[in-house]
């Protein structure tokens, strides 16, 4: 699907707020909610949307600890630790990665117990370099950043 700067006004809007009403964001684009409709259907069926999220502020959950965590793997079979981290809710991001390490992982836990335990647990499929975040400076979809 080839995106036009229509498409592009959508997604932004949709980035700042994924609960807004066609009529209300077509209005801000200059065309009708039904219209705009059809084309976040296109999005959606096409794949350019995949999913609608929601943020929470995980400080006020108790996440209060957030570790960048980089893999260094002992075997080149990598499945076992892929299915691994795919089931463990601490881990909210998880890249493969060139350079530094194999993987690089985001991970948020709510006590430094929490932490040691999934860190020993990492110990089964290699080494790893801990980095703990002292202050979130930005979040931001990288999409907005583009457009």
């Amino acid at each position: 699907m080839e995106l036009d700067n229509i498409d592009f006004q959508i997604l932004r809007l949709l980035t700042e707020n994924s609960r807004v009403q066609w009529k209300d964001l077509g209005k801000q684009i200059h065309m009708t909610g039904q219209a705009v409709g059809n084309r976040i259907k296109k999005l959606e069926e096409s794949g350019v949307i995949k999913a609608y999220s929601l943020i929470v502020d995980e400080m006020k959950l108790g996440l209060s600890y957030t570790a960048f965590v980089v893999i260094y793997m002992k075997t080149a079979n990598h499945d076992s630790f892929i299915r691994f981290i795919n089931n463990q809710n601490e881990v909210v991001e998880a890249h493969r990665v060139s350079g530094e390490g194999c993987y690089h992982l985001k991970i948020k836990v709510n006590s430094q117990e929490k932490l040691n335990l999934f860190l020993n647990k990492i110990l089964d499929y290699g080494n790893y370099s801990l980095y703990l975040s002292i202050q979130e400076i930005k979040q931001r979809s990288p999409l907005i950043a583009k457009i």
